[in-house]
């Protein structure tokens, strides 16, 4: 007897190829990888990634990268980022913010001159110990699996760039700070610094990214308002592929050179100063490389059937 077949559904359409960056304004109570899932499924992408996770407690610009824009979102992992932080003195917790149990309280009667007074030690090139509630690796594992099991791990401080730090609003207990800062910052470890150097302790009771790189949230969309749009109108919030890369110098390859640099040759610019490079093959964005000695190296490239318009294309 032949064993029956199992009944099968309609093969779900394969994925669209979708190119682009999305200036995404992530709500509190989600991941990161959820906002970004949720994005995908509307844009029914191939391919799809975030430049830089926000934990659920914050919200603000999540830049979504779809396709070949993905090729180049280390750029805007890099990128300096700007946040708007609410701390609350006199409650230190576990994880170093609101999602944390209570571990100490402490009377907090500091005034506004004297937190401000501190705020030049934290500014510039600064240690950090990472927290243990992170998704850094330690032995193959992420820090925040080891301390859901009890067990301490040898932490390492990391410097990291703080560019500055302002209040904005001072309502003891609390405090909000528009910070800008490099990569790799914990603003929730900068709000139990904070705390602990003003004595009575703090953490971090909100926090909202409102800037990265070139990027700002008042570019950005939410979930709910990309769901209300019809797809033409979904498909223009995207921008181009080379969004991610405008802070780069162009360079112009001649026609000439466009067939073997797309295939990893390397091109002589004589004078050219070393760095990185966004290039261009007419008004097609081709990727990304690197200067070093008069000579262009490719490092990250475009389909060659190219992708979106470019930055220049859409101003002009």
């Amino acid at each position: 007897m032949h064993a029956a077949k199992r009944q099968q559904g309609p093969r779900r359409a394969p994925r669209r190829k979708v190119d682009g960056i999305l200036l995404l304004d992530k709500p509190v109570g989600l991941s990161s990888n959820a906002a970004l899932q949720q994005a995908r499924r509307l844009y029914d992408a191939q391919k799809a990634g975030h430049t830089g996770t926000l934990d659920p407690l914050a919200s603000g610009l999540l830049p979504v990268c779809f396709g070949e824009a993905t090729k180049f979102a280390h750029l805007l992992l890099d990128a300096d980022k700007a946040y708007v932080a609410t701390l609350r003195f006199g409650i230190t917790t576990t994880t170093g913010d609101a999602e944390g149990d209570v571990v100490l309280e402490r009377p907090a009667s500091a005034s506004r001159e004297a937190f401000e007074a501190l705020l030049p030690r934290f500014v510039g090139r600064i240690a950090q110990l990472p927290p243990r509630h992170s998704a850094l690796k330690y032995q193959g594992r992420n820090y925040y699996e080891y301390t859901r099991e009890g067990i301490d791990i040898p932490r390492s401080e990391r410097l990291v760039v703080i560019h500055r730090i302002d209040v904005v609003a001072w309502s003891p207990p609390e405090a909000t700070l528009a910070i800008r800062c490099g990569k790799g910052t914990y603003v929730r470890v900068l709000a139990e610094d904070l705390g602990e150097a003003l004595g009575c302790g703090a953490h971090l009771a909100a926090l909202r990214r409102t800037a990265a790189g070139s990027f700002d949230i008042a570019d950005a969309i939410t979930l709910d308002e990309l769901c209300e749009l019809v797809a033409a109108e979904r498909e223009r919030r995207l921008l181009p592929v080379d969004a991610g890369c405008a802070t780069l110098p162009r360079v112009d390859l001649a026609p000439s050179e466009v067939a073997g640099f797309r295939h990893g040759q390397a091109i002589v610019r004589a004078g050219i100063a070393d760095g990185t490079y966004r290039t261009y093959a007419g008004s097609v964005f081709a990727g990304v490389a690197c200067a070093v000695s008069g000579t262009l190296r490719p490092r990250r490239l475009v389909a060659a059937e190219g992708c979106r318009a470019s930055i220049e294309s859409l101003e002009s």
